[in-house]
C-alpha cells in the first residue's frame, strides 16, 4: 500500500523509503517549540541529561504567550527561566514582550514552519502547522527537552482518516464551523492518535486562516495531527512569510485510510459547541435562548486577521450589550498593528469591547477574562472543559468569531442572522 502525506513526511525525516501505521521510528526535527509554561519544565529535565547543549540554536522557538505580560510572581519566574535559557544557548527565535504573539499564530507568520517540516511543540495545539503541509504535533516537556538536545523524536507512525471537503461555505461559515462540525460528528476521541488528512475540491474555498483553525483543533478530536495538501494558496503564503526552502509531499493514490468522510461545506451552518466537551455541538438554529456574561474573540484558534475583520464587520456601528464583557485579543503584534491600520481596533472600542495585547490568557483560565461561578462565555478558543476558563461552575460555548461578535451584541448565543446579516 501507498503512504499518506503524514507517513511520507515521517519516512523522509526517519531516512526510510517507507513507513507503515504502527511502526516506531526516530525522526529528525526541523523545529522544537516551547512556551512560558512548558519550557521551564523542559529546562529542568535537560539538567538531568549528560548532554545539556541544544542541537541547533536556530531550530528551537520559545514563545512567551500564556501569562504574558506576567500576571504574577510565578509567571515572572517562569519567563525569567526561559529568558536565561535562551540567552545561555543563544536561541535565535526567542519571543518575549514586544515581539511575542500567541505561538501558533506567530510561528507561521515568522516563516519558521514550512511545507514538509517535522515539528514538535510542548503545547497540544502544535498540530496547527499542518495547514502548511507540515507534520506537527504536541508533546510533553520531557520530549521537548530530548528534542532540544538531540534534534530527534520517537514516533509511532499514525494511521489516517480522510476528510473529503466539497462545496463552498456560505457567508459567516468559517473554518471554525467546519472543525466543530467534524468533532461533533466523530467525537473527541474519533481520531485518537490518527492523522486527520483534509482533501477535496472544497479546500480551494478555505483561506489559510480557515485551515490553521481546522488543524489547530485536530487534537480536540484526539488526532495526532491535522494536515492539508499544499496548493497555490499555501505556496503563496509560504513565499510571503518564509525564505526557507520547502518540500511538497502528496498522498499516494493507494494510500490506506481507516475511514473516509465527505463533507459538503455548502450545507454547513454556524456551529456552537456546548459545555463541557467540544463534541457537544449544535447548529445556530438549535441553540435556544442562552444568556451570556462574556465574549472572548482571539486565541491560537481564532485570533488571526480574518477573525478580527469578521468580528469588526459585525460589531461596526453596533454596541456590546450593556452588562456584558467583550474581550478581543489579536494573536500577534503584526495582527494587532494591521487591525489598527484597518480601523478594526477603533470599531471594537467604539462598540464597547476591550482590546488586549496578544496573550493566551483567558483560554486556559490564566488571566484577562476569568469566569466567576455561574457565568457563561461565548469564546473563539478551542476547549470548553469544566473549569477551563475559571470557576468549575462556569460554562464555555465555543464558536466562530462571527457567532461570538453577534452574541456580544444580543447578550445571548446568537448568529449573525439575528442581526439581519
Amino acid at each position: 500500500m501507498g503512504m499518506t502525506m503524514t507517513q511520507k513526511i515521517l519516512a523522509a525525516h526517519a531516512g526510510l523509503a517507507e513507513v507503515k501505521a504502527g511502526q516506531l521510528i526516530e525522526a529528525d526535527l526541523d523545529l522544537v517549540l516551547g512556551n512560558d509554561i512548558t519550557t521551564p519544565v523542559a529546562v529542568n529535565e535537560m539538567k538531568k541529561m549528560d548532554n545539556q547543549t541544544v542541537f541547533n540554536h536556530d531550530k528551537i522557538a520559545l514563545v512567551m504567550d500564556h501569562f504574558i505580560p506576567n500576571k504574577d510572581i510565578k509567571s515572572a519566574e517562569n519567563c525569567k527561566c526561559c529568558r536565561e535559557f535562551a540567552c545561555r544557548h543563544d536561541i535565535t527565535n526567542y519571543f518575549d514582550v514586544g515581539e511575542m504573539g500567541i505561538e501558533h499564530a506567530l510561528l507561521p507568520e515568522k516563516g519558521l514552519v514550512v511545507a514538509g517540516d517535522a515539528v514538535i511543540g510542548a503545547d497540544s495545539h502544535t498540530c496547527t502547522y499542518g495547514a502548511l503541509g507540515a507534520f506537527s504535533t504536541g508533546v510533553g516537556s520531557t520530549d521537548m527537552a530530548a528534542g532540544m538536545v538531540t534534534g530527534k523524536a520517537w514516533f509511532k507512525v499514525p494511521s489516517a482518516i480522510k476528510f473529503n471537503l466539497i462545496g463552498k461555505p456560505a457567508k459567516w461559515v468559517s473554518g471554525k464551523d467546519v472543525i466543530l462540525h467534524i468533532i461533533g460528528m466523530i467525537g473527541v476521541d474519533g481520531a485518537l492518535y490518527r492523522s486527520m488528512e483534509f482533501v477535496g475540491e472544497g479546500i480551494k474555498n478555505l483561506s489559510m486562516d480557515d485551515r490553521f483553525t481546522i488543524c489547530n483543533m485536530a487534537i480536540e478530536a484526539g488526532g495526532k495531527n491535522g494536515i492539508f495538501p499544499v496548493d497555490e494558496k499555501t505556496i503563496e503564503y509560504l513565499k510571503e512569510h518564509s525564505k526557507r526552502d520547502f518540500k511538497v509531499y502528496e498522498a499516494d493514490p493507494d494510500a490506506e485510510y481507516d475511514e473516509e468522510y465527505t463533507i459538503d461545506l455548502s450545507e454547513l451552518k454556524p456551529t456552537v459547541s456546548f459545555p463541557h466537551l467540544p463534541e457537544n455541538t449544535r447548529t445556530i438554529d438549535e441553540v435556544g435562548d442562552i444568556a451570556i456574561d462574556q465574549v472572548v474573540i482571539g486565541s491560537c484558534t481564532n485570533g488571526r486577521i480574518e477573525d478580527m475583520r469578521i468580528a469588526a464587520e459585525i460589531l461596526k456601528g453596533r454596541k456590546v450589550k450593556k452588562g456584558l464583557r467583550c474581550i478581543v485579543i489579536p494573536a500577534t503584534q503584526a495582527i494587532y498593528l494591521q487591525s489598527m491600520k484597518e480601523g478594526l481596533l477603533e470599531t471594537f472600542i467604539e462598540a464597547g469591547a476591550v482590546v488586549s495585547t496578544p496573550t493566551c490568557g483567558p483560554c486556559l483560565g490564566g488571566y484577562m477574562g476569568i469566569l466567576a461561578e455561574g457565568e457563561r462565555c461565548v469564546s473563539t478558543t478551542n476547549r470548553n472543559f469544566v473549569g477551563r476558563m475559571g470557576h468549575v461552575d462556569s460554562e464555555i460555548y465555543l464558536a466562530s468569531p462571527a457567532v461570538a461578535a453577534a452574541s456580544a451584541i444580543t447578550g445571548k448565543v446568537s448568529g449573525p442572522a439575528e442581526l439581519g446579516l
